[in-house]
């Protein structure tokens, strides 16, 4: 490359590694000539083995969620914005993917990891992970988590049964008495919050506690879908509002209801949690939570790279410990929710 743009290796270097020593602007054009026509591409992980790189690693269970998919598309805008930029590995959720990706990850020394799960525990895996993190953080990396988490990392966490609360309060207050609960998972520490938060709400709202009925399912529009054309099948009885723990299992109960003839929401009211893109299209529009998941995306990355917040001057590490932002979701009630007589 320094032979076909005339000039020395060591200037040819400083141009394509983005040194801070300056370059005379016509031996820099020369050189930039030289590698469009060469067809040149830098040697990431050569790079990596000198400094690390200008990459966020964002370590996901599922990127085939819409609310992810909210959240990366945030991320790589704030990224860009201060020209970085984010990858994306996805790990399924289980303690020893998230280990491997990580550990993986570290090795091509990206300048900071965002992990979002819906629980990251301190003595998973015998603590393999903390420790992973603690030496990539101490070699000068940054750890940001999304999620609930032990761990003394930067943190954004959602508070889901906060956030849930008034989603069952609000049923109660409009008539609403006979409710069941598509849970989704006993294992996912989100969706198990946000059902205890619609508990109660609507027990405070006066609705009598055995006309709660809570059913687990797959956290996914089949999932909604399946249990409830299963209830339908049983027979509906006297329940007359569906409170789903995600607006994706929320489609799918939607989605059941029409499919057997349920009149929404003159028979069944029906709530979901989240707000992706797809509440607002479905029919009729979805009553559900909204959470700030674009906010929080760029607020990651804000955490990653210690820039300034909207909301106030850069973050930093701090003698005093991680710094831990807690998020609430806003009740947003559009058609699949009516009112009803007592």
């Amino acid at each position: 490359m320094a032979a076909a743009a005339g000039v020395s290796v060591a200037t040819a270097s400083r141009v394509l590694g983005g040194s801070s020593r300056t370059v005379g602007p016509e031996y820099e054009r020369k050189v930039l000539a030289a590698a469009a026509e060469l067809r040149y591409t830098s040697d990431m992980s050569a790079r990596a083995m000198r400094r690390r790189s200008d990459s966020i690693a964002l370590v996901a269970d599922d990127l085939t969620t819409p609310t992810i998919g909210i959240v990366v598309a945030a991320m790589e805008r704030q990224a860009r914005a201060v020209e970085s930029f984010v990858s994306v590995s996805s790990t399924g959720g289980t303690p020893e993917r998230q280990y491997e990706t990580v550990r993986t990850l570290c090795a091509l020394r990206p300048q900071a990891l965002v992990l979002t799960s819906s629980r990251f525990e301190a003595k998973a895996l015998g603590g393999r992970l903390l420790d992973e993190l603690l030496a990539y953080e101490q070699q000068g990396g940054r750890v940001v988590i999304f999620g609930n988490t032990d761990m003394p990392f930067d943190s954004i966490t959602v508070d889901d049964r906060g956030s849930a609360r008034p989603v069952g309060a609000y049923l109660a207050q409009t008539g609403h008495q006979r409710v069941v609960i598509l849970a989704g998972s006993r294992d996912k520490a989100n969706v198990s919050a946000r059902t205890s938060g619609f508990v109660e709400g609507l027990l405070s709202g006066g609705v009598d506690a055995q006309d709660v009925r809570i059913v687990n399912c797959e956290v996914s529009r089949q999932g909604g879908f399946d249990a409830t054309a299963r209830l339908v099948e049983e027979g509906l009885g006297q329940v007359d509002a569906i409170m789903a723990a995600n607006d994706l299992i929320a489609v799918g109960a939607l989605s059941a209801c029409r499919a057997g003839g349920v009149a929404l929401p003159s028979r069944v009211s029906v709530t979901g949690f989240d707000d992706i893109h797809l509440a607002m299209d479905v029919t009729p529009r979805l009553t559900t939570v909204a959470l700030p998941l674009a906010e929080i995306g760029a607020e990651s990355i804000r955490l990653a790279l210690a820039l300034p917040s909207d909301s106030g001057p850069p973050a930093r590490p701090s003698a005093d410990g991680p710094t831990r932002k807690t998020v609430r979701g806003t009740l947003v009630v559009r058609d699949s929710t009516t009112v009803r007589d007592r």
